[in-house]
């Protein structure tokens, strides 16, 4: 079946321009740019600080992006006025888990795992574009990633908990591992 028009709106704040299919948008904390030109939908903006994206004639799959877009669009706004932070937590039964953060040759950040589960494999997981990294100075085994992006941010806590899935092993019972403890903005209200 297909819907002959469908749309979803959105308050945008004052300095968010879009261009055809691609997306900037400017806040305190930085600037954030995507493009939107592979999924058929289009823009209006019939007020200053409103957005409305429009589909017409689509299939049900193509009406689902609707949604999509327009949280992309509000995850944007939201990481240049608040950014996103990721707490993440050592969780070791015997041997203590050693975290190294360190800067690479081309200058990004790369979070360095030892003695993970006793074994001598040093684990090194490079941070993405934007996500900064830091061990959390009041609690023990404890460290955070914050930046803008939120697919960056995420997309970086899941590769450090990836790289430390425990193999051969009846995970019920090895839980070592860093897993993500707590999520939200960086800059609190």
């Amino acid at each position: 079946m297909k819907y002959i028009y469908s749309d979803q709106e959105l308050q945008i704040p004052a300095g968010d321009s879009h261009q055809d299919s691609h997306v900037t948008v400017e806040g305190p904390r930085g600037k954030l740019s995507r493009n939107l030109g592979h999924l058929s939908v289009s823009f209006q903006q019939p007020k200053k600080d409103l957005i409305k994206i429009e589909l017409h004639h689509g299939s049900r799959k193509s009406v689902a992006c609707l949604r999509t877009v327009r949280s992309i669009i509000n995850n944007m706004i939201i990481g240049v006025t608040k950014g996103f932070r990721y707490k993440m937590r050592y969780v070791y039964a015997h041997f203590p888990i050693n975290v190294n953060i360190e800067k690479n040759a081309d200058g990004s950040l790369e979070v360095e795992i030892r003695n993970f589960i006793g074994e001598k494999i040093v684990r090194k997981v490079t941070m993405l574009p934007g996500v900064d990294v830091e061990a959390s100075k009041n609690v023990k085994d404890h460290v955070e990633l914050t930046g803008n992006s939120l697919e960056n941010v995420s997309q970086s806590a899941a590769d450090i908990q990836q790289i430390c899935r425990v193999k051969n092993k009846d995970i019920r019972k090895f839980l070592d591992g860093l897993y993500v403890s707590e999520r939200g903005n960086a800059v609190e209200e």
